[in-house]
């Protein structure tokens, strides 16, 4: 009864989804259906605690400082900045200039924390420059499409914080258990692109010139602003000197101070950059409004209950437990994007996670992973919603370009599950 409820409601939302109708206020109606048909409880006073609960939270607060500092970010010289100071150190690397886009992607996701604004600050920068100097289409867009992902997961990322608070697992260990499979990922797609480019070495334009080594430490200056924001944004929560939430207020700060440094932070931009992040924000509020009321909707039903009953019965391994929700997590993925994945699933599969033994700091980086592929993945892949608008391409042979990171991706899913030491060896290390 209560799977044949499940798939009702399931079908409405996607019905409501299809139609246009805002995510929230979809997860809203969907838990206003299912209290007023299947539970004697009027749904108005639970609607009202549940939305306020879910977005009154103080470790919260993080997530619109972050939104605001990337915003703000975005409208600096940050990026090309960035392409200049890397650009001397790669000419000897097989691939050149196309490290440029990972490395480039690597270091704006550990000051960005979202997938889309990494894709598209580098991406603005990076792929005219390319096309300019030669680099085949392919290569430039598909590591564009792949290294994007790692905003998600390289702290401070948007999606941890939101998996935190929906998992009430630590914001700060999430992010420091982030970092090593970001440098694994990072580094699997930099060896992608060496390996291509032993392959096909006719296709990489030869070196513009030879820098020497004074060139190349004269061209890191322009890091310089970078690596002291991630330095001051990360080192402050690695250190134990700040929290989550007062890390992100020193990220705004450094970002502010790096915009009137490089002249761009105007009164027009300050406010642009201020609405861009409220206006994110607001999306995400209502997003996480809506499942934390359909969640308890749901409880009233009992269904997150029966749900874990019913898995929990197909007697299925560890890891095979593992593989069905990634094929779940990427199959929402083509609809649906990764906030929204994780605050609708996370109430019903955790006390699956648990009782399979799982841990819940490992599952998160786990379930970042898995959605980093989805946003490569059509027709909902917000990567490649990004470099369609930047490039014009049809999304399929952007997807096409991207398929190679998405397999690299999978490889390493299932090293983080044969090694998960590279997830929870940090966090020990560092907060015990």
């Amino acid at each position: 009864m209560e799977l044949t409820i499940a798939a009702l409601l399931i079908g409405l939302m996607l019905a409501l989804l299809a139609g246009g109708l805002w995510i929230g206020l979809a997860l809203m109606a969907i838990g206003i259906l299912g209290m007023l048909g299947f539970t004697a409880r009027a749904p108005g006073d639970g609607m009202a605690v549940a939305i306020w609960g879910a977005n009154s939270s103080w470790t919260l607060t993080a997530l619109p400082l972050f939104l605001w500092m990337g915003e703000i970010l975005f409208r600096t010289k940050l990026s090309e900045d960035m392409f200049k100071g890397l650009s001397p150190w790669l000419e000897r690397l097989p691939g050149r200039l196309l490290h440029t886009n990972i490395i480039g992607c690597t270091l704006f996701a550990a000051v960005s924390g979202s997938s889309a604004a990494t894709c598209a600050t580098i991406g603005k920068i990076a792929l005219p420059e390319l096309t300019r100097r030669g680099y085949p289409e392919s290569m430039a867009l598909g590591t564009l499409a792949g290294a994007g992902t790692l905003g998600l997961l390289i702290p401070p990322s948007i999606i941890m914080i939101v998996y935190g608070v929906s998992a009430d697992v630590s914001i700060a260990k999430l992010f420091i258990g982030g970092v090593l499979p970001g440098m694994l990922l990072a580094g699997l797609f930099m060896g992608w692109v060496i390996i291509w480019s032993l392959m096909h070495r006719e296709r990489i334009p030869p070196a513009d010139l030879r820098t020497n080594f004074i060139g190349k430490i004269r061209a890191s200056r322009n890091l310089i602003p970078v690596i002291l924001l991630i330095g001051g944004v990360l080192g402050s929560i690695y250190s134990g000197i700040a929290t989550a939430t007062e890390a992100a207020a020193i990220g705004v700060i450094g970002s502010l101070i790096i915009a009137a440094s490089q002249k761009s932070l105007t009164r027009k931009s300050f406010i642009a950059a201020l609405m861009g992040a409220t206006r994110l924000y607001c999306m995400i509020a209502l997003i996480l409004g809506g499942s934390a009321f359909l969640t308890l909707a749901m409880g009233y039903i009992g269904l997150p209950r029966h749900l874990a009953e019913w898995i929990g019965s197909l007697g299925l391994s560890q890891g095979m437990l593992l593989v069905a929700l990634a094929v779940f997590f990427v199959l929402l993925g083509c609809f649906l994007d990764g906030i929204s994945i994780v605050v609708l699933t996370m109430a019903v599969l955790l006390p699956t996670i648990h009782a399979a033994g799982i841990d819940p700091l490992w599952f998160g980086v786990f379930v970042v992973v898995v959605v980093e592929m989805a946003q490569i993945t059509p027709p909902v892949g917000f990567n490649l919603f990004v470099l369609q608008a930047l490039t014009g391409k049809q999304i399929t042979e952007i997807a096409r370009y991207a398929l190679p990171y998405f397999l690299l991706m999978v490889s390493a899913v299932v090293l983080l599950y044969l090694v998960p030491g590279l997830v929870t060896w940090l966090p020990a290390r560092m907060m015990g």
